[in-house]
């Protein structure tokens, strides 16, 4: 939603301050679809704004539902026609995460990502960026209102007992620090309590290890917090999966992160993607394990060990078997460690699938 463009329009029909609030209200906090439901303004007023402005400023082209409910993919067409994906998760019952984009593709290029492979097309609005999570608002919204109807709440088209955004995860298409001005007005509208109104804590960043990006992002949003999509502790395995690794070697996240947590003292979330027979050995849980503990403050790094969704053919996931025998080595060496639950993969929109397609 257009906020600027939204008071512009008010001020050209002479509408008093405490209209904007009204319409702010219905749209971040209610949820409303369309200009036409806000009932606390006039109808010519509805009338005009649905003509002269849209609440979101992308169109739905297709919504896939996983079969056990758990997972929701969104295909959401721009104004100009480039395609990108958003992703609604209930990791536990009761709670909604939506996992939402910050590119159109991405210019990273790691070979366990789908998105990588698209190539970077364009850098999200900030507009863009939060109407994603307006969208999955909107959605639980029509949801519970078909449950209501159907006198089945709870059992309707969803079946839980909460119908709102518990949390917002920067995991989606694209590298949030490389389009950091419209990425941090975004953070700023989810948490600001006029329009989104999410507190700090309940929004995460992932990047897959810009330097200055770390450092800057401590400094500017210090209670939100930051994920590092690390998944090797070798450099040289880093390096032929992840491009980022040849300009963000181990060395520069290393710094970037005691830099950060000099000025957070927040936990971090360190992402690694478990890949048979690359970097699933024990030989590569000793390297994670000594890596984090030379950062310094590990009892503040927490890892989460993340299955692999394959995206390539030449790509396996590691045995849950593995996996469990990974973990364990971290725990044994004071190194906070869980098996991170994989949704999404049935409609492709689990860590790494999200190709626009």
């Amino acid at each position: 939603m257009d906020i600027r463009k939204l008071e512009e329009i008010l001020k050209k029909y002479g509408e008093l301050k405490f209209r904007l609030e009204q319409i702010k209200k219905a749209i971040f906090q209610d949820g409303v679809f369309s200009f036409s439901e806000i009932s606390t303004i006039s109808k010519g007023l509805r009338e005009r704004l649905d003509k002269e402005i849209r609440v979101l400023s992308f169109s739905p082209e297709k919504i896939f539902k996983a079969r056990d409910g758990q997972s929701i993919k969104a295909l959401l067409k721009l104004k100009d026609g480039n395609l990108i994906e958003t992703v609604l998760i209930s990791p536990k019952p009761g709670l909604w995460s939506a996992c939402i984009s910050c590119q159109v593709g991405c210019v990273m290029g790691c070979r366990f990502c789908a998105t990588g492979k698209m190539g970077f097309i364009r850098n999200l609005t900030a507009e863009e960026i939060t109407d994603q999570v307006l969208f999955w608002r909107q959605y639980l919204r029509k949801s519970k209102i078909q449950n209501i109807k159907s006198k089945k709440i709870g059992n309707g088209d969803l079946e839980i007992g909460n119908y709102d955004i518990s949390n917002v995860v920067y995991m989606g298409m694209g590298e949030p620090f490389l389009n950091w001005p419209e990425v941090s007005q975004s953070l700023k509208d989810l948490i600001n309590p006029e329009l989104l109104g999410f507190g700090s804590r309940s929004i995460s960043v992932s990047t897959s290890g810009i330097g200055e990006g770390i450092e800057n992002f401590g400094r500017v949003f210090p209670q939100i917090n930051l994920a590092i999509s690390l998944h090797f502790a070798s450099d040289k395995k880093r390096e032929e999966f992840m491009p980022v690794n040849k300009k963000y070697n181990l060395e520069k996240v290393k710094k970037a992160l005691q830099k950060y947590l000099e000025h957070s003292n927040r936990k971090v979330f360190i992402e690694y993607i478990l890949l048979s027979r690359i970097n699933d050995s024990r030989e590569d849980a000793r390297d994670l394990s000594n890596y984090l503990k030379s950062i310094g403050k590990a009892h503040l790094l927490h890892v989460n060990l993340i299955r692999y969704n394959t995206t390539s053919e030449n790509l396996k996931p590691s045995s849950g078997n593995v996996t469990q025998k990974f973990k364990n080595y971290l725990l044994q060496n004071n190194i906070s460690a869980t098996i991170r639950k994989s949704l999404g993969e049935e409609i492709q929109g689990a860590c790494g699938q999200l190709a626009g397609k």
